[in-house]
């Protein structure tokens, strides 16, 4: 019997994201497969829900509406900080990311997208917000246990994101 994506299973994907325009955002080329365990909200939705029913070694292209991927652009979600409230020392230049962590502990990524002599103004909307997705993937593994040993930075050492293994 061909085994396929069921919630609960650990699932491990080839992809490739792209935009409308073609332009690639992210893709495991060139690393592990993407390994996430189905049901537990680790990916979007949208995603998610489209490998669920897959079989093994097969592949499959969608497209998510951005309410199946980051959601729509919120414009309530850009904020002015006073200039002073910056650290000693931090001088952020338009177009970089910065990470904001809320007293609950989350952490949430920030784009500089304005600055003058008394403000920063910060936009909280994840950077694919309002974006259509199209996934180009390939189902590669399928168990009821991980395969991947997990490290401190959430994924793993092949990730090319310097975490410590």
């Amino acid at each position: 019997m061909m085994q396929k994506v069921e919630s609960g299973m650990f699932i491990s994907v080839n992809y490739t994201g792209t935009l409308e325009n073609g332009e690639v955002f992210d893709t495991s080329e060139g690393r592990a497969p993407l390994e996430f365990q189905t049901g537990e909200g680790q990916l979007i939705k949208g995603f998610e829900d489209a490998v669920m029913g897959m079989s093994l070694n097969e592949k499959k292209t969608f497209t998510l509406p951005p309410e199946a991927a980051y959601g729509h652009r919120d414009d309530t979600r850009v904020h002015d900080f006073p200039r002073a409230d910056l650290p000693a020392g931090v001088s952020p230049k338009v177009g970089d990311t910065v990470t904001f962590s809320t007293p609950q502990g989350q952490q949430i990524p920030a784009r500089l997208v304005r600055m003058d002599d008394e403000n920063l103004t910060f936009d909280l909307n994840h950077p694919l917000a309002g974006e259509s997705l199209t996934f180009a993937v390939e189902v590669v593994g399928i168990s009821d246990t991980p395969t991947q040993q997990p490290h401190g930075c959430g994924s793993n050492c092949e990730c090319g994101s310097g975490c410590s293994c």
